[in-house]
């Protein structure tokens, strides 16, 4: 039978259950938030840094399904700086990165200023502090997903990244969700 979950990953957890690597074992695991049946995949990742919707699942053919490149995953993206029309712009037609050391144009995608700070739980760890000049917030919405690919957009396109949350996966949504915790599903609505 199969088992679905979400789950609000918090800062400073791997999207996954366990490493082998050395400089990882100070590092916390998805594990130790819901003790998830065996078999569990994370659909996709958030890094370390990134916090938000993060779906799992027993069923290999649903995680292929959903991150296959059709189903939208839009993310609230506080920026530094007071994001422009032109960098908007920049970021909706496709933007040149760099992954694995090769020049990559993201495709199209939805982009646009929020007109308002979203209402978020707390961060562990903060920001920055407000004298360090203006923030701002996005919406980006992306059907791709490449290493780190949100915050080398706004990056390259003039506004870096200070805290990336990822709000929504298809119909799927974070809501009123807290950091770490886990609702079981029937099923995702995609």
């Amino acid at each position: 039978m199969y088992k679905h979950f979400k789950i609000y990953k918090p800062y400073g957890f791997l999207s996954q259950f366990i490493s082998n690597q050395k400089k990882q074992e100070k590092s916390h695991f998805l594990g130790e938030l819901f003790n998830f049946p065996e078999g569990t995949m994370s659909i996709g990742r958030l890094d370390k840094d990134s916090e938000g919707l993060l779906l799992l699942t027993n069923n290999g053919k649903l995680s292929k399904l959903i991150t296959a490149g059709n189903v939208e995953k839009e993310y609230y993206v506080q920026l530094d700086g007071e994001i422009t029309e032109e960098a908007l712009s920049l970021l909706r037609n496709g933007i040149e990165i760099s992954i694995n050391g090769k020049i990559y144009l993201s495709l199209p995608c939805k982009a646009f200023k929020l007109n308002k700070t979203p209402e978020f739980p707390e961060r562990g760890k903060k920001i920055r502090d407000p004298r360090h000049g203006a923030t701002s917030w996005i919406s980006i919405t992306l059907t791709e997903g490449k290493f780190r690919q949100v915050r080398k957009m706004t990056a390259a396109a003039g506004f870096p990244t200070l805290r990336l949350v990822r709000v929504r996966i298809g119909n799927e949504k974070i809501e009123n969700m807290l950091p770490g915790e886990v609702i079981e599903k029937e099923f995702f609505e995609l």
